[in-house]
């Protein structure tokens, strides 16, 4: 059960209604449960919708299916069920298996990169960033790096509300097992 419901229709502002639709538009993109519950501020919804053109500069520099990788072991680092559930099934529509991804060394590199921002609250170990810094200009470092931080945040907001989870995102819920 949410902590904060998803704001209905009815309940939302003249403001929120505006800046749903620029979005659908912009993005061409569902109001899924989290945008209803951030919709309760339509400031904190704009913030958190920085996320997109990050995405979608992350996804021109990476293409699309290492950025949804790199999203994905991001949300996972995390803890996020809801985001992990939405890059799983982005991952599964395009055809690949999310537990079988293979991925070159260098892929793996930027793989390592995001979930160590989240895991270590931001010092990234010298052995993680170095083969960043190697491959990578400092435009797209901080690319990568507000990004995988705007992602955390994103994560950090689903995890406190507790937001629920898509119907159609259920079926790419990881069931995680106790030791």
């Amino acid at each position: 059960m949410p902590r904060i419901s998803p704001l209905e229709t009815r309940e939302q502002s003249t403001e929120t209604q505006i800046a749903f639709i620029q979005h659908k538009t912009i993005y061409n993109s569902r109001i899924t449960n989290a945008k209803p519950t951030l919709g309760h501020s339509a400031l904190a919804f704009k913030v958190y919708m920085q996320w997109y053109p990050l995405f979608e500069e992350a996804k021109t520099i990476l293409g699309a299916r290492l950025a949804t990788h790199f999203a994905l072991s991001i949300s996972e680092a995390s803890q996020s069920d809801y985001s992990s559930a939405y890059f799983r099934k982005t991952i599964i529509d395009s055809g690949e298996d999310p537990e079988q991804w293979v991925v070159s060394d260098q892929e793996q590199t930027l793989l390592n990169f995001g979930p160590a921002i989240g895991e270590n609250k931001g010092f990234v170990p010298d052995e993680i960033f170095k083969p960043i810094r190697k491959k990578y200009s400092n435009e797209k470092i901080v690319l990568f790096t507000a990004f995988a931080e705007v992602m955390i945040a994103n994560n950090i907001f689903n995890n406190v509300i507790q937001t629920q989870i898509d119907e159609h995102l259920q079926p790419c819920v990881l069931q995680h097992q106790t030791v």
